[in-house]
C-alpha cells in the first residue's frame, strides 16, 4: 500500500480513481468498502490548478480502466494542496493489483498516472518517494 501512490489511482492521483466487469447476475452481490487516501500536490498553484483541470475531464480510457479493475467508485476532494481519495472498492480487494489492471487495460492509464504523479507529493509522515497513504478511521457517528 504504500507504493498505492497513483500508480494505480490513480489514479489518480490521481487518481483515479473503475469498476471490474462482474457476471451480470452477481453485479448485486457484490459487498463494497470505503477507503479513503491522501496526497499533497506539489508547491505550485499552476501546476493544482492544472492538476483540478485534468479531473474535471479524465480520461475515458482511465475510467475505463477503473472499471475493469472493479471500482464501484472514486471520489476526490480537496483543500487547499491537500487531495483526499475516497474509494468503494469489493471487501478485501487487493489495491495493488486492482492499479495493475488498471493500467493494463489501455496504454493511456499508464500515462495518465505517469502525468498524475508529476503533480503528487507525499503528506508529512511519508516515508521518501511515498505519496497517496491510507487515512484510516478513527471516529464515526452513526444515527
Amino acid at each position: 500500500m504504500k507504493n498505492f501512490g497513483i500508480s494505480f489511482v490513480l489514479l489518480c492521483s490521481s487518481i483515479l480513481f473503475v469498476m471490474c466487469k462482474q457476471p451480470e447476475n452477481n453485479q448485486g452481490s457484490t459487498t463494497f468498502e470505503e477507503k479513503v487516501f491522501v496526497v499533497n500536490t506539489v508547491d505550485n498553484d499552476e501546476k493544482l490548478q492544472e492538476y483540478l483541470t485534468y479531473h474535471k475531464q479524465v480520461w475515458p480510457e482511465v475510467e475505463a480502466g477503473f472499471k475493469k479493475a472493479g471500482y464501484k467508485r472514486i471520489t476526490l476532494y480537496h483543500f487547499k494542496d491537500l487531495i483526499v481519495m475516497a474509494i468503494s472498492v469489493p471487501v478485501g480487494a487487493d489495491l495493488d493489483e486492482m492499479g495493475k489492471v488498471a493500467e493494463a487495460h489501455n496504454p493511456k492509464c499508464a500515462s495518465w498516472n505517469k502525468l498524475m504523479n508529476t503533480y503528487q507529493k507525499g503528506v508529512n509522515g511519508t516515508e521518501e518517494g511515498e505519496k497517496w497513504v491510507e487515512a484510516l478511521p478513527f471516529y464515526e457517528f452513526n444515527n
